[in-house]
């Protein structure tokens, strides 16, 4: 089954159309290697797919065969791939390990992965989880291990995905984006200075998270200020098969350092998440893609820990409004 969001038709008609379905953060461990890719990695301008439901996906090729489509989730710890494609391909099985979703930990089984190629760019032998295509909603996942030294461009617009070094020169007009230093915890970007309607909160950067999430703490700081009001009760499905119940509301405003971005939607719920990155005792959100969107262009640094946005020019791009300060 495939990662879903289901609301009643109020809600759903004012949240964005991509806000339907998106497989969410998965992370990984105790897996045997991580994929060896280093500061000399390229991938330039890759085209992303969207299909009816929003998932953005890259064209890959697995040993020599594809191309695959991958989702692109720059918070899932590692690359997962499907059942399917392993057993096509007689990958040889690896070792277990936990795979961490939002609905929970669970044990899963893990496949080397010969040689996988994304445009002209080959990454040699490693471990990578075994999911479901049809949780997946695609045939794999790229996630953050074989991006450590990289940055990471979502341009909009265009409809292009760029992984370069860290160290490369960026874009010429991307030097007049909005630039907010983070820090990393478990391969996550994490800004730990922003504000929800006034509350300090702590910000997670998940491009795997279709809708902006909030942990319970959140919600309650957020609910004794008089906050929160007409949710909408959601059940989401996670990559494991796995489903989670929550409450969605919109909030007023989210400040992240010169960003502000207002009328945003977030689903509300106590995810394993926020928990495998001891964050369930203080107000946390992770910052999913119905955010992203809003601006023509995101870039995630994570070897200089930066997020750099290039607003819209009109201050709404297909999402929650922003703008630069307050």
């Amino acid at each position: 089954m495939r990662t879903a969001f289901r609301w009643s038709l109020g809600f759903a008609a004012i949240m964005s159309a991509a806000a339907i379905a998106q497989p969410i953060t998965t992370e990984v461990e105790a897996v045997r290697e991580t994929p060896q890719i280093d500061s000399t990695t390229t991938t330039q301008d890759v085209k992303y797919k969207q299909d009816d439901y929003g998932r953005m996906t890259v064209p890959v090729h697995v040993a020599g065969r594809g191309p695959y489509r991958f989702l692109v989730d720059t918070g899932a710890d590692r690359t997962s791939v499907s059942t399917a494609m392993a057993a096509q391909l007689q990958m040889t099985p690896g070792k277990m390990a936990r795979l961490h979703s939002i609905t929970g930990t669970s044990s899963v089984s893990t496949a080397n992965v010969r040689q996988m190629v994304l445009s002209k760019d080959r990454v040699r032998s490693f471990e990578a989880a075994l999911l479901e295509a049809g949780d997946m909603g695609a045939d794999g996942i790229l996630g953050v291990d074989s991006l450590r030294s990289q940055r990471v461009t979502f341009d909009f617009k265009k409809q292009l995905i760029s992984i370069v070094p860290s160290a490369r020169p960026i874009y010429r007009d991307e030097k007049e984006a909005i630039v907010v230093r983070g820090q990393l915890k478990r391969g996550h970007l994490i800004i730990s200075r922003a504000m929800v309607d006034g509350q300090p909160t702590v910000i997670v950067l998940d491009t795997g998270a279709e809708i902006s999430m909030g942990n319970e703490a959140l919600r309650r700081k957020l609910e004794s200020r008089g906050r929160l009001r007409n949710p909408e009760r959601v059940s989401m499905t996670s990559v494991t098969g796995d489903k989670l119940l929550g409450d969605a509301y919109f909030v007023k405003e989210i400040e992240i350092g010169g960003l502000t971005m207002r009328k945003l939607g977030i689903f509300f719920s106590d995810t394993q998440t926020f928990r495998t990155l001891g964050l369930e005792d203080k107000p946390a959100m992770l910052l999913g893609m119905n955010a992203m969107r809003a601006f023509d262009r995101v870039s995630i640094d994570f070897e200089t820990k930066k997020l750099r946005v290039l607003m819209p020019e009109h201050g709404m791009n297909g999402g929650a409004a922003v703008a630069a300060g307050r």
